[in-house]
């Protein structure tokens, strides 16, 4: 997987100034498309497109300073419309505009190209277990969130203290299956999973139940889940789950994401500070 990761990434060093195709990447990788931005964006930190524009920016700057072509020649070449689009993208990552860069050779930043190595981790294991799940409706209340990576996030916060003990008294009396009560979703993310980007958030239960006609329904299809657990300070053990079985898990493992909702049950301790937590995450097997 690291090997394939790796020539991944010098297909996109090859292409920084001609267009960048994900499906390639993903194929160069082995994997889905979805996937390849799940696991890139778990492992490096930073979402795909953000990687290869901080990139762009960073071989362009050397070329900006070389000053052998026109700034506007430079904008072209790596993908902005205008020489004004360009100066605004190089002053946003480098903190001066391309025309006093080359004028002054201000001090600029630069993304480092990425590689993926082995390192000594994994010393403790993960429990898991793959269910089969027959499809499923989920029942409750969403709203639409940033996503916010550590801490507590205070749009979920105020969405769930607006729902009343009553509403969320009823959604929790349609659970009838695994994983049983009130679940948290997270699902049709826009983007690289970027800190901010938006997100459907459910206060909901898993069910086979019709749901009343003043409550949020989404019906879920039949497929595999991965199922974690973790136990610890809340929120930072769930949002800690999440990342280590994407950075650690999947990278050893022959499955792959699909597309569907994650879905975390947290039963939290009487002062609200400790939690025991499952993530169901929808996944596949990578064929051989």
């Amino acid at each position: 997987m690291l090997e394939r990761l790796n020539q991944a990434m010098a297909y996109v060093e090859e292409r920084l100034d001609q267009r960048i195709d994900v499906a390639e990447l993903a194929r160069i990788a082995m994997t889905s498309e979805y996937h390849f931005r799940r696991l890139f964006s778990a492992l490096a930190g930073l979402p795909l497109s953000e990687y290869v524009r901080r990139r762009r920016l960073t071989v362009a700057a050397a070329e900006v300073l070389a000053g052998e072509e026109t700034l506007l020649d430079i904008a072209v070449r790596y993908g902005y419309g205008s020489a004004e689009a360009f100066a605004r993208a190089f002053q946003a990552m480098h903190g001066v505009g391309p025309g006093e860069a080359r004028r002054t050779g201000a001090a600029l930043r630069a993304q480092p190209r990425m590689s993926f190595r082995l390192t000594v981790e994994g010393s403790s294991s993960m429990r898991y277990r793959i269910v089969q799940k027959d499809g499923f409706r989920l029942v409750g209340r969403k709203a639409r969130v940033p996503l916010v990576h550590e801490g507590m996030n205070p749009a979920i916060v105020s969405f769930i203290k607006g729902l009343g003990r009553e509403t969320i008294a009823r959604i929790e009396a349609l659970s009838d299956q695994e994983p049983a009560g009130i679940v948290n979703v997270s699902d049709n993310l826009i983007g690289d999973r970027a800190e901010g980007s938006e997100l459907d958030y459910w206060h909901a239960v898993v069910t086979g139940a019709d749901a009343p006609e003043d409550l949020d329904a989404i019906d879920v299809p039949a497929g595999s889940w991965a199922v974690f657990e973790a136990s610890g300070a809340f929120p930072s053990a769930v949002q800690y789950l999440w990342r280590d079985v994407f950075t650690q898990w999947f990278p050893s493992n022959p499955y792959q994401s699909r597309p569907g909702p994650q879905i975390s049950r947290t039963v939290l301790s009487a002062d609200g500070t400790e939690a025991e937590s499952e993530l169901w995450v929808p996944v596949e097997r990578i064929p051989a």
